[in-house]
């Protein structure tokens, strides 16, 4: 993965997004894009797309994590399409914020489960 304009490059170059979980992968997202949503309520739409673009590069690191493969992968390449939908075009899917936080509230909601909380 090419490091040019990476937010995360601690992360990236260290591995250690590679050595969680996909639903420890899916809650991180899920936090940027709780970010999102709550930046855009409060009407300032600068720190709202940045926490976006923080959760696209998370997800095309998830992408890249090569034991998310056959239905996670392609779940995940879904998820991307209808975030850009969602946050950037004209919102063809219909999604709303409470649905993108309710989608990722199970991951994080998994994600504890798995730490034992």
């Amino acid at each position: 993965m090419k490091m040019t304009n990476v937010i995360h490059k601690d992360l990236l170059k260290s591995g250690r997004w590679f050595e969680l979980s996909l639903v420890e992968q899916m809650a991180n997202i899920g936090c940027d894009i709780e970010r999102a949503i709550q930046w855009k309520k409060n009407g300032n739409l600068e720190e709202s797309k940045r926490a976006f673009e923080r959760a696209l590069e998370l997800l095309d690191f998830t992408k890249a994590d090569h034991k998310n493969r056959g239905a996670s992968l392609r779940e995940i390449c879904r998820v991307r399409e209808a975030l850009v939908d969602h946050f950037v075009y004209a919102n063809e899917y219909k999604t709303t914020d409470e649905l993108w936080q309710q989608y990722f509230y199970d991951f994080n909601y998994a994600a504890a489960l798995q730490r034992g909380r």
